[in-house]
């Protein structure tokens, strides 16, 4: 079983640098308004297509140092690491549903590893955009809301439900809590301050992570951003990086909540709530 169980995890890592080579397709192009399926991947300065044997996630990018074959130029570190960081939480994600202690039908939330898999993808498609171009696309956000509704009626465990009304409402319920919290942040900071204080790309975000994972989590997700961007912040102001009015991407400090609560926020809240409790 341990040699199996080794077998999948490297399949599974493996699996999830290939999406995340996609996924820097994703980056690059949806901003841009392109098309991620046409034309084949090529080098941005020189427009060579890129072979197979180039196009191996991580290896390539080692073996190449970084650079084009073909021109040469410098190829963005971002590549490398979006490839690894979807590999590595993709891993730890499998590890989290999988129990082999017990019998496989037992031992594995089948469904949720994909659903989970598919999530990361999108808080990482928008956590690389939002940081070079201070938007997130409605197809990550839109797109993602709809989508968690659909699976909260196709899958209730996904929701921790028993029959599919109750996940569907669950469901609903944190796309409008997620939703509404963020919008009401939104408006009020626009009247205080006189200028947007905060995207809809955001909101949108947000309500999207509810649908997926009910209220509870856009609760702990806007406490946890709010805590890692106002320190984040503040050591770019101090760092003389940023300064106080200067704009600040909060899609990424959203995506690190949301996958916070994907890993542990249930145990997070328990233990903060045993620990009032004294």
């Amino acid at each position: 079983m341990s040699w199996l169980r080794l077998y999948l995890d490297f399949v599974v890592f493996a699996f999830g640098a290939v999406i995340g080579s996609f996924l820097n397709v994703c980056v690059h192009r949806m901003p841009l308004e392109e098309s991620i399926v046409t034309p084949p991947s090529h080098c941005p300065h020189c427009n060579e297509r890129i072979r197979w044997v180039d196009n191996i996630p991580l290896v390539s990018y080692l073996a190449l140092r970084g650079k084009c074959r073909h021109c040469g130029a410098k190829i963005s570190p971002r590549y490398f690491l979006v490839e690894l960081l979807t590999a590595l939480l993709f891993l730890l994600m499998w590890l989290k549903l999988t129990e082999w202690d017990r019998p496989l039908v037992h031992g594995i939330y089948f469904l949720k590893a994909p659903i989970y898999w598919m999530v990361i993808a999108g808080l990482i498609v928008a956590t690389f955009i939002d940081f070079e171009h201070y938007i997130i696309p409605n197809e990550i956000t839109f797109g993602g809301l709809i989508v968690g509704l659909l699976l909260s009626a196709i899958y209730p465990p996904l929701m921790d439900a028993d029959t599919i009304k109750s996940s569907l409402l669950r469901s609903l319920l944190g796309a409008v809590v997620g939703g509404l919290s963020l919008l009401t942040v939104a408006v009020v900071g626009k009247l205080i301050f006189r200028k947007e204080a905060m995207g809809m790309g955001d909101v949108k975000l947000l309500a999207a992570i509810g649908a997926f994972f009910g209220w509870q989590s856009t609760l702990f997700t806007i406490l946890v951003s709010s805590l890692l961007g106002g320190m984040v912040g503040v050591v770019l102001v101090l760092g003389r990086r940023k300064g106080w009015e200067s704009r600040i991407p909060y899609g990424p400090y959203i995506a690190f909540g949301a996958v916070l609560w994907m890993f542990c926020g249930h145990e997070i809240v328990n233990w903060y709530l045993s620990f009032i409790r004294g």
